[in-house]
C-alpha cells in the first residue's frame, strides 16, 4: 500500500493529503463505499450535512477494521445553519448522524455572503474547537474578501480553504493568497467532474508516459502543488485506482504542461462572490 503523505495544519495537526469525497453519494451507498475507500488505504474522509449521508459514514466507520483514531474525518455546516447558536447546535447534530464525539475537520461550507452570518459562524468555530468538538477548523468556498475579514476580526486563521480547484481553474491567485496566510489548499471536484479533462490531450500524454490513468495524473498534479485533494467514485476499481495515485511523480515539465491548462472560464461550479443559496 502506497504511503500517505500528510499536510501540517497552522495549528499544528496534519491531515492526509488524499482523502475520500463523498459528495453525491446516497446514503444508502455511503457505508459500503466509504468502506471500500478504507479497506483501498485512504485514512481521510470528506462529507458534509448537506450531502445527506453522515449517517451512512458513520456506520463505514463504527463498523471498520480502521482505528477511529486513524482516521481524519471532516464534515461542514450548510448555509441555513449559519450564524453562532444555530452553528453550535448543528455541529452537535452532525456528530449524532456520524456517531463521533468529535471531528478531525469542521468547515463552514460557504460564505453565503448575503445572509451576512458567516463571521458569527467562525466564531462559533472557535467556541466549538474549545469546546473539543471539533480539532480543526476551516473555511470552503470563501472569497479572498470574507476569508481575511474572519481573519481580521476574530484573529484566528483557517487551517485549510476547501475551493474548486482543478487542471482547467487552477485558481493560482486564491493559492498565493492561502501561502501568504499560512492556509492549506483543498481541492473539490479535483478531476474536474471527469469528462473534457480526463481527455485532453496534455492529460492523456503523460498519462501514457507514466504508465497511468488520466485521473491518477490529475491526482498526482494536485499532490505534487501540495494540494490536499478528495477525489470522488463509487466504482471500487477507481477507489483503488485514484488511491494508487501516490505512486505517480510527475515530472516539472509535466507540472508545467497542465498548468498552462487553466483558462479564464474554467470554473464548472458556483462563484462564491455570487451565490445566494
Amino acid at each position: 500500500m502506497a504511503q500517505q503523505p500528510l499536510k501540517t495544519f497552522n495549528d499544528g495537526h496534519t491531515i492526509p493529503q488524499l482523502g475520500y469525497g463523498l459528495w453525491q453519494v446516497e446514503n444508502d451507498r455511503a457505508e459500503e463505499v466509504t468502506q471500500l475507500a478504507l479497506d483501498a488505504g485512504y485514512r481521510h474522509i470528506d462529507t458534509a450535512k448537506i450531502y445527506g449521508n453522515e449517517t451512512g459514514v458513520g456506520r463505514a466507520l463504527a463498523s471498520s477494521h480502521v482505528a477511529r483514531e486513524d482516521i481524519f474525518v471532516t464534515t461542514k455546516i450548510w448555509n441555513d445553519d449559519q450564524g453562532y447558536d444555530q452553528t453550535l447546535r448543528a455541529c452537535e447534530e452532525s456528530l449524532e448522524r456520524l456517531g463521533l464525539k468529535s471531528v478531525d475537520l469542521l468547515l463552514i461550507h460557504w460564505a453565503s455572503i448575503h445572509r451576512e452570518k458567516y463571521v458569527q459562524t467562525w466564531e462559533a468555530f472557535i467556541e466549538l474547537r474549545r469546546r473539543g468538538l471539533v480539532r480543526s477548523i476551516g473555511v470552503s468556498n470563501f472569497p479572498e474578501q470574507q476569508l481575511r475579514e474572519i481573519i481580521e476580526v476574530t484573529g484566528v486563521t483557517p487551517a485549510i480553504h476547501q475551493i474548486e480547484l482543478h487542471p482547467y481553474f487552477s485558481q493560482e491567485k486564491l493559492r498565493a493568497v492561502h501561502q501568504e496566510l499560512g492556509i492549506l489548499t483543498e481541492a473539490w471536484s479535483p478531476l474536474g467532474q471527469g469528462g473534457q479533462l480526463l481527455s485532453d490531450p496534455v492529460i492523456t500524454e503523460i498519462a501514457q508516459k507514466h504508465q497511468a490513468t488520466p485521473a491518477q495524473v490529475v491526482i498526482a498534479w494536485h499532490l505534487a502543488l501540495g494540494n490536499v485533494v478528495i477525489p470522488k467514485s463509487v466504482t471500487p476499481e477507481r477507489i483503488v485506482s485514484n488511491f494508487e495515485s501516490l505512486q505517480v511523480r510527475l515530472d516539472d515539465a509535466d507540472i508545467e504542461a497542465i498548468n498552462s491548462l487553466t483558462r479564464a472560464d474554467g470554473r464548472i461550479g458556483p462563484d462564491p462572490s455570487h451565490i445566494e443559496f
